[in-house]
């Protein structure tokens, strides 16, 4: 198994940020720094909780060079707005999943003469 740096992750950390940002899917960055998509996500988490920021959010723009403009503050915030609505449509979806799966059983309960009274 291969040991990187802190700095050598921190640095392919940020080539996968710029590799993505022209248009290359994850796994394409990955295969070209040489590391597997599982490797590079377990390497943003222990980024994150050691720097106490994501290497590949808002910051990674300031660690490139960059500064975080409006823009970038602007499409965070649409992210976020994105997820929570996310998140919403998942809970209402599984409701409605076991609202369906709550009248399945009552009508396959009542087929079966549960719910009828046999004469």
């Amino acid at each position: 198994m291969k040991r990187h740096s802190e700095e050598e992750i921190g640095t392919k950390l940020r080539h996968a940020q710029q590799l993505m940002a022209r248009g290359q899917t994850q796994a394409e960055a990955c295969k070209e720094l040489g590391v597997s998509v599982m490797t590079y996500h377990r390497w943003r988490k222990l980024y994150r909780a050691k720097h106490d920021h994501d290497p590949v959010g808002i910051e990674t723009n300031v660690l490139v060079g960059g500064s975080a403009s409006q823009s970038d503050i602007a499409d965070e915030k649409g992210i976020n707005d994105v997820r929570a609505e996310n998140e919403r449509l998942r809970r209402i979806v599984m409701d409605l999943l076991l609202e369906k799966a709550k009248a399945e059983e009552h009508m396959t309960g009542a087929f079966h003469g549960k719910s009828f009274g046999r004469i």
